[in-house]
């Protein structure tokens, strides 16, 4: 890497814009950088990182580069550094710009510029430069990876602090350790000793969950064996656990099986005398039963037999009921015509009395021929009508004229005080779009830094809601799963009482003839019967699948705690513990300050529109008011031709109208009384027609009340039954007959009269033995299911036992290996002589090479007496491998480095600073440092040390290199021709070249 040339505009102290010319400084192999303090000696240096990383090195980096930014320079001149230099064979320029707070091109204040960056490449072909990129990140990148080193790298090689490396001699292992790290970027094998170390933890915790969960197994299978098994005095991770474990399980699976097969033997001597108790309550009950269906058929025939006068009458009340259904039509038919004669009546008495008292007592035909004269008349007033709808018309276009003439002074008036006002609207518009446009860009600043609050918001609402939604999920899972250990208990439940009553359901699948599944015979003379409550098979597997349905429920609610519980502990990862609301004040402070300036902008667009609007509303006026003076001479001319036309219709109407206010008021008394007149014809006519019908309607119903066998047409109308009360007999009828026929059956039947010959039967006496029987049956069945649940849970918990201990095998096998070379990679481990960690070992070979490189010249620097070795001794309680010491020719003794010195320490870490510089350019791949420059410390050495170093430096110049020396010493202004000076005053520093 060369450098060519740096440019600096208001950068640090420099307020203006300053070059320098490294070719021409370069060509001499040595040159000086000097000044007074504070002039900006280290500033140079500063540009030259800044231009290559976006930052400077150490403590004078911080914020975003706008502390960069020279406190001398003018506010419109903005800060930038461009580095010329060449690496890798290619010709390179890069530019940058920092953020910039500039002042507002409009109004006060300032605004924020984003850094820029820009990246040319030297073509030589052409002669010419050509982009390469403007992004920060590529550029970085690209850097990078040219000069094969990080920023912290760049500054230790080429911008070589001799105070760090006094520092790194003095050392002790720890702190040389840090900087090596940073330097040689060991972290890769950091990482493997992290990554073991993670591993052996792993795999522990692995080991112990499996003995964990043997030693769990083991409790469950004590828990289920009862008094029979007793757990081995061992911790998980103890060796022999597995084969305890199991060998106390096979002794309780044993001690199981023997308690099973006495259960059963016990469940088969209850299932006998349980079968014969339940046969002998079955026949009790029967001949209760039968008892007492005898002596409640009794009872029923005797209230029959109280109740048979009430039963002959009801017959006789529906015989007469039937007959006058025949009368029904007519008597319907003479209501309707009674009605309908009312009604007539009734209209033609109130159309009478609207009647004129000339035609008051006038019949049907004489109001008709009156009706037909007052019609013809007005046909009449036709002509006249249609004259005084004109004259309205013309009267109302009259108006129209006077209120047209009024509404065009009044628009004449509007717009010449609009016009008026006129220049002043256009200047406050002007005024609105200039502010809308400041706003425009004050809301696309903030809507830069609005995008990441809102992301940051949803991130801590969606930590509250996974927060909320785990503590329901937790409280779900615990509820479901008490709710699967009550179906369980039910099912159990079920299962007990469906084995109590299974003689009960292996009856109801017996058939004559056929053998019983059980004992075998072919005659069934008392099967079991089912009692109230029994359960069947379908009821104990609809509880065996509830509890199934409810253990899935509780796997899928503990699945989604786990869930919500991983996806909480990401956001709580990505967002942290602060408060949403405080997250949300502030978003909402950006929003509302976005929001103002949003609606500042939104108003520009309207601004336009509305002075466009106000330009055109401008012409508007303008036409409007010429358009006005035309129609004022129009409404002249038609005015006179409207008071004409009024004239001739006033006298044609006063013709016609006679003694009424008008032709319309004449009109409507004539079609007033053509209505009354014929509204009264039709109505008298309607009355006669009435009155013929209701006389027709009583002859009919008297000859149908005659033939049904009635006196009179009330008679019959009485005797008719409403659809209720026909139902309602006929059901008492019904009722009747169904009750005597079903009493004479039962007192019929064999069986019924036999067994009211018999003794009343005792069932309590054979239900307390049924039920005796019945417990002895439930206990043994419960004892021979508990025996059985205990054999089957051991042989189950047995069986996962040894599954475990199976795969445990190979994973505590593993865990020792990991765990060998954790402790190895760590220093921990016996085998491991020096205690030496394997990131210390890598950094002890680079400690070695370092050494070498340095002895190199340091020997030349101190005449043969010198040399930089390396050693892995341990420091007192610390770890081995990063030792300094110096070996004295002239004593023939090796010696810490902390002893030398303050001149002897400075040439000691020069020559070191220019070691590691030589590994680190290896390192990096080989990548050619040309330009070095080396910082301060040459005042603490005496001229002939002073010599041998600058003969030293200038010896780079064989390799091609040029170095760079910053100093206050002045006897090296004397020695070194090529000097760049920095000079300091008020306005700024500027810089100055000498002697190149």
């Amino acid at each position: 890497m060369r450098l060519h040339r740096l440019d600096i505009t208001a950068f640090g102290p420099f307020g203006g814009t300053q070059s320098v010319d490294f070719d021409a400084l370069s060509a001499a192999g040595l040159f000086l950088l000097h000044g007074p303090t504070g002039a900006g000696k280290t500033s140079v240096l500063d540009a030259v990182c800044y231009a290559l990383y976006g930052s400077v090195p150490g403590a004078r980096q911080g914020g975003q580069g706008t502390h960069l930014r020279s406190d001398h320079a003018d506010a419109g001149t903005r800060t930038e550094v461009r580095l010329e230099l060449t690496v890798a064979g290619r010709r390179l320029e890069i530019t940058r710009q920092p953020p910039w707070e500039r002042p507002k091109k409009r109004g006060t204040g300032t605004t924020l510029d984003k850094a820029q960056t820009w990246l040319r490449e030297h073509d030589a072909v052409r002669g010419a430069w050509k982009d390469l990129s403007r992004s920060h990140n590529e550029i970085g990148e690209e850097i990078t990876q040219l000069l094969g080193m990080s920023r912290e790298q760049f500054c230790q090689v080429v911008l070589l602090p001799q105070g760090d490396f006094a520092r790194f001699l003095r050392a002790d292992a720890e702190a040389r350790g840090k900087l090596l790290g940073r330097l040689f970027d060991t972290r890769r094998f950091a990482d493997v000793e992290k990554r073991l170390a993670e591993r052996r933890r792993g795999t522990e915790a692995r080991v112990r969950e499996g003995d964990t969960a043997l030693l769990a197994d083991a409790h469950r299978m004590q828990q289920a064996a009862g008094d029979a098994m007793e757990l081995p005095d061992l911790a998980p991770g103890d060796p022999g656990l597995a084969v305890a474990v199991l060998a106390a399980a096979a002794v309780a699976r044993s001690t199981a099986r023997e308690r099973l097969t006495v259960a059963h033997c016990g469940l088969a001597a209850a299932e006998s005398a349980h079968g014969r108790a339940q046969e002998e309550l079955a026949g009790t009950r029967e001949i209760a039963r039968l008892q007492h269906r005898f002596a409640e058929a009794r009872e029923r025939a005797a209230r029959l037999a109280e109740r048979a006068g009430e039963y002959e009458e009801t017959r006789a009340r529906m015989e007469r009921g039937r007959k006058a259904e025949t009368v029904a039509p007519a008597l319907e038919l003479r209501e309707d015509a009674e009605r309908a004669h009312r009604r007539a009546v009734q209209a033609e008495e109130d159309a009478r009395r609207a009647l004129p008292d000339d035609h008051a007592d006038s019949g049907a035909p004489g109001l008709a021929a009156a009706a037909r004269r007052a019609a013809e008349e007005l046909g009449g007033l036709a002509s006249a009508r249609r004259a005084e709808h004109r004259l309205t018309g013309l009267l109302a276009e009259r108006d129209g004229l006077d209120r047209e003439e009024r509404e065009d002074e009044d628009a004449l008036r509007e717009a010449d005080t609009w016009l008026d006002g006129w220049e002043s609207a256009r200047a406050a518009l002007q005024t609105r779009i200039e502010s809308a446009q400041e706003s425009a860009s004050r809301a696309e600043a903030l809507a830069a830094r609005r995008d990441p609050a809102r992301r940051r918001l949803d991130a801590a609402r969606r930590r509250d809601r996974l927060t909320s939604d785990l503590t329901v999920a937790e409280r779900q899972a615990l509820g479901s799963g008490q709710r699967a250990q009550d179906l369980r208990g039910r099912w159990l439940d079920l299962k007990e009482q469906r084995l109590t009553g299974i003689a009960a359901e292996l009856a109801a699948h017996l058939t004559d003839g056929a053998p019983c599944a059980v004992c075998g015979a072919t005659e069934h003379p008392a099967p079991a019967r089912k009692d109230a409550g029994h359960v069947d098979r379908e009821a104990e597997q609809h509880a065996f699948d509830a509890h199934q349905e409810a253990e899935r429920e509780h796997g899928a609610h503990e699945r989604r705690t786990t869930e919500l519980r991983a996806a909480l502990d990401a956001v709580v990862a990505e967002v942290g513990d602060t408060p949403a609301d405080r997250i949300a004040d502030e978003v909402a402070a950006l929003e509302s300050e976005f929001e103002q300036a949003r609606q500042g902008a939104s108003a520009l667009h309207a601004a336009h529109e509305e002075l466009r609007r106000a330009e055109g509303e401008r012409e508007r006026r303008l036409q409007a008011r010429q358009r006005s003076a035309v129609r004022a001479a129009a409404r002249l001319t038609r005015r006179d031709t409207l008071d004409s036309e009024h004239t001739s219709l006033e006298a044609e109407l006063t013709r016609a109208r006679g003694a009424a206010e008008s032709v319309a008021a004449r009109a409507a008394q004539l079609e007033r009384l053509a209505a009354v007149l014929t509204e009264a014809a039709d109505a008298a006519r309607a009355a006669e027609e009435a009155a013929v019908r209701l006389k027709e309607a009583d002859a009919r119903l008297a000859d149908a009340a005659y033939r049904a066998g009635f006196d009179t047409p009330s008679a019959a109308a009485a005797a008719l039954l409403d659809p209720a009360t026909h139902r309602a007999l006929q059901h008492r009828l019904d009722e009747r007959q169904s009750e005597e026929a079903a009493v004479r059956a039962v007192l019929a039947e064999p069986e019924t009269v036999a067994a009211s010959r018999h003794a009343p039967a005792d069932l309590v006496a054979a239900g307390e033995r049924a039920a005796g029987a019945e417990r002895r049956l439930r206990e043994a069945a419960s004892a021979r299911d508990e025996a059985a649940r205990r054999t089957a849970e051991l042989d189950r918990l047995s069986a996962r036992a040894e599954d475990g201990a199976r795969r445990l095998a190979p994973l505590r096998e593993e865990y020792d290996r990991v765990a060998r070379l954790a402790a190895l990679a760590a220093g921990t481990s016996a085998d491991n002589e020096r205690r030496m960690r394997l990131e210390s070992y890598v950094l002890a070979a680079r400690l070695e090479q370092v050494a070498a490189a340095a002895t190199a010249r340091l020997r030349l620097m101190s005449a043969g007496r010198y040399t930089l070795v390396h050693s892995d001794d341990r420091s007192g309680r610390g770890r081995s491998g990063l030792g300094l010491h110096v070996v004295d020719a002239w004593t023939g003794r090796e010696r810490d480095t902390a002893t030398l010195s303050g001149g002897e320490t400075f040439f000691a870490s020069l020559a070191l600073a220019l070691g590691l510089a030589d590994v680190v350019t290896d390192e990096a791949g080989g990548v050619r440092l040309d330009t070095l420059f080396i910082d301060e410390g040459f005042g603490s050495l005496d001229d002939q040390t002073l010599d041998e170093v600058l003969d030293v430096l200038d010896s780079l110049r064989e390799r091609d290199r040029s170095v760079g020396i910053v100093s206050h010493v002045g006897d090296l202004r004397r020695r070194i021709h090529a000097q760049l000076e920095v000079v300091k005053d008020r306005t700024g520093s500027s810089l100055r070249r000498r002697g190149a």
